[in-house]
């Protein structure tokens, strides 16, 4: 299955919450991401599907290895756009919503270019 803009979102989102939390379970997603629940419901099966994500038998959820590689991928992108944008005298709220744009379609050539750039 390949990952669209929205599933890398809802990826990151329960790594992020993961990250702060015990256990994600999908209402928490929604809340987080402002979604309803048959939405975060139908994604959910979605990216369980696609072998990216299971859920226990208490509905805890749980990415898998190709669900972690992916969120972790997108975070990096995140953060090194955002860091970039702050660099440039950009404004953290706004380098921070704009890096949730671009970190979809920035390529992985343009990507290094600036954590090397970032590095220096």
């Amino acid at each position: 299955m390949a990952l669209h803009e929205s599933a890398e979102m809802y990826l990151e989102t329960i790594y992020l919450l993961s990250q702060q939390r015990q256990g994600v379970r999908s209402i928490d997603v929604a809340e987080h991401m402002g979604y309803s629940k048959p939405s975060i419901s139908r994604a959910m099966g979605l990216l369980k599907q696609g072998g990216y994500v299971v859920a226990d038998e208490d509905g805890f959820l749980k990415l898998t290895d190709s669900g972690l590689e992916a969120a972790q991928k997108v975070f990096e992108r995140h953060t090194t756009v955002s860091r970039f944008l702050i660099s440039l005298g950009v404004e953290e709220e706004t380098a921070v919503e704009d890096a949730c744009k671009i970190e979809h379609v920035i390529s992985d050539a343009s990507l290094a270019a600036i954590k090397a750039y970032l590095e220096k």
